[in-house]
């Protein structure tokens, strides 16, 4: 069938049911694209219609350079996707009742990710959209469906999907960008760096709720001269920038100074960003996570020994569970869970942690002895955890100059601008001697993977056997649970959430058998995307999936609070 088809038959539902909509489910031919309606919705309220265009690439014309590997394909994807979306915006407009008329795709941010939402493969390029087909309660607009579908998406295509109509140049610098991004990213380890960040970066954002670079008074990015280091990079040459060894960082300095801003712009460096972000050349250790203390958390079957110890009623922290954890039993889990899913970078604000997970000094050393204080500070272990395992730390520290002692490197902030203290800082630990005792024993302790228990894991409510729902970035309702991500800061879009929501029901259908760690479980989920894609996380197309990390999938699974689980020990 053919774009006149569709017309054709739109004109003829025109004040018919809202149901008599599913006789327009199929594929059509436009002149330059097909379009395939893939899901009709119920009813004008109900979430919007899925539809798909292909567009082949010799009507598209796109020079193949801009998708030939995986880092450029990913940053034309998103490209088309902004494009789209705000063509979308332009020219679509509410028709009728409920969600009627809005032609709309996923909303994204100031990161460049792989989307369900673009495709671009082989033969062609894939969009995947939504539309909210037109009624006036329940019966029919048809005609203006016809406008939608027959006039205003071929518009929105000949505007957003032909390589002519767009500017060359905007998209040559975004696949250029992200492709440096990535290179710079797998340098990282070769050089024995965490982080890089570049020289006239602007790190601050516009607000709390605005991820968008603040235009005026940002200062740009400087790196100090002895910090400094260089990449040659394969589009924009030479970038010069911070970098962040591995081993122990502090950020410290005065409040309000920036501390927090960079390890902010440090925990998103995990990502992409779009040109002129301010952050496209902040990049970080791929398995760098924020650690944070988490109060009321569940913790099922953690080994938190290494922190925790000796509680009260002798109750073990080898195999520790809890509904309600505290800010330190949190933070300690937190920990455990981001090194058994293979994490390599810590990253620490003060703001955000357990005073009492954090440093215990010498006076409290001395009222409250050893053997009456079930918790090893972190400031005791974190050399242990980079010495035993490899983990670095990146930790803002403003309130403990104890911290000075185990340091590699001490970066000041002072109006957002960065300096090399570390001589200083430890002239004065050696002019100051700590006489704090050192709490944390030889070794920083075991790391015991844990094997999640299939029956434990519930997607179902009531009569349907599947039943998620996502709430922006914060909250997943998950059959009868609702698991709470908010203190999981490093998930960026709903997107996101709906594929690790996916992924978790995939992994129990395919690789939780009572038999294989968490962490084996985690390799191999994300290795079927990495080579099949996201949709093998869902039984028909969606637009609507985000990839994430292996980290954010291990979060929600381990703040499932019917989660069951075995230590590999155990077995």
């Amino acid at each position: 069938m053919d774009n006149q088809d569709l017309y054709n038959t739109l004109i003829r539902l025109d004040g018919k049911n809202y149901k008599a909509y599913k006789d327009i489910k199929a594929n059509y031919q436009f002149p330059k694209f097909d379009l395939i309606i893939e899901h009709i919705q119920g009813d004008p309220f109900a979430s919007p219609s899925k539809l798909i265009i292909k567009i082949p690439h010799n009507v598209a014309e796109f020079p193949t350079e801009l998708y030939e590997n995986e880092s450029r394909k990913i940053a034309l994807e998103d490209y088309l996707i902004r494009q789209f979306s705000q063509a979308c915006q332009q020219i679509s407009r509410h028709r009728g009742t409920g969600k009627s008329g809005k032609i709309t795709i996923i909303k994204i941010g100031q990161e460049i990710l792989k989307r369900t939402a673009a495709n671009i493969n082989k033969n062609d390029i894939e969009i995947r959209f939504s539309v909210g087909l037109p009624a006036r309660g329940r019966t029919i607009l048809g005609h203006q469906a016809a406008q939608m579908l027959c006039e205003d998406v071929p518009d929105i295509v000949e505007q957003t999907l032909l390589y002519q109509a767009l500017d060359s140049q905007g998209i040559k610098t975004q696949v250029e960008t992200a492709e440096d991004a990535d290179f710079i990213r797998q340098q990282l380890s070769k050089n024995n760096l965490v982080t890089f960040i570049a020289n006239g970066s602007i790190l601050p954002r516009k607000s709390g709720i605005d991820p968008r670079p603040l235009e005026t008074d940002a200062i740009p990015f400087k790196s100090p001269e002895s910090l400094e280091i260089a990449f040659e990079t394969p589009n924009q040459g030479l970038i010069k920038g911070l970098g962040i060894t591995q081993g122990i960082t502090l950020i410290v300095g005065g409040g309000y100074h920036g501390k927090s801003t960079l390890l902010k712009a440090i925990e998103l460096g995990i990502y992409n960003h779009i040109p002129g972000d301010g952050r496209e050349f902040v990049i970080s250790d791929p398995s760098a996570v924020k650690i944070r203390a988490e109060d009321g958390r569940s913790i099922v079957g953690v080994d938190i020994s290494p922190f925790i110890n000796q509680l009260p009623q002798q109750r073990s922290t080898n195999d520790f569970t809890t509904t309600n954890a505290s800010g330190s039993t949190s933070q300690a889990a937190n920990i455990i869970e981001a090194l058994e899913a293979g994490s390599k970078v810590l990253l620490v604000d003060e703001d955000t942690a357990a005073t009492n997970f954090m440093i215990r000094d010498r006076r409290m050393q001395q009222l409250i002895a050893k053997n009456k204080e079930p918790i090893t500070p972190f400031i005791d272990k974190i050399k242990q955890l980079y010495i035993d395992y490899g983990v670095s730390t990146i930790l803002v520290m403003g309130g403990s100059g104890d911290y000075f002692d185990v340091a590699d490197q001490v970066i000041a902030m002072d109006n957002f601008e960065p300096y090399n203290v570390a001589e200083k800082a430890q002239k004065i630990a050696q002019e100051n001697p700590n006489e704090r005792m050192i709490e944390g024993g030889n070794n920083f302790g075991n790391i015991t993977p844990r094997i999640p228990l299939a029956q434990s894991i519930d997607p179902s409510r009531g009569r349907r056997d599947v039943k998620v729902k996502v709430r922006d970035v914060d909250q997943v309702v998950f059959g009868t649970e609702d698991i709470d991500l908010t203190s999981v800061e490093q998930l960026i879009e709903p997107g996101q959430l709906r594929s690790i929501s996916a992924a978790i029901i995939y992994a129990k259908q395919y690789y939780m058998n009572e038999q294989t760690s968490l962490p084996d479980i985690l390799d191999q989920v994300m290795e079927d995307i990495d080579s099949k894609g996201l949709d093998i996380l869902s039984h028909f197309p969606q637009g609507d999936l985000v990839i994430f990390r292996r980290f954010e999938l291990a979060a929600a699974i381990n703040r499932l609070r019917s989660l069951k689980v075995y230590q590999l020990s155990q077995k």
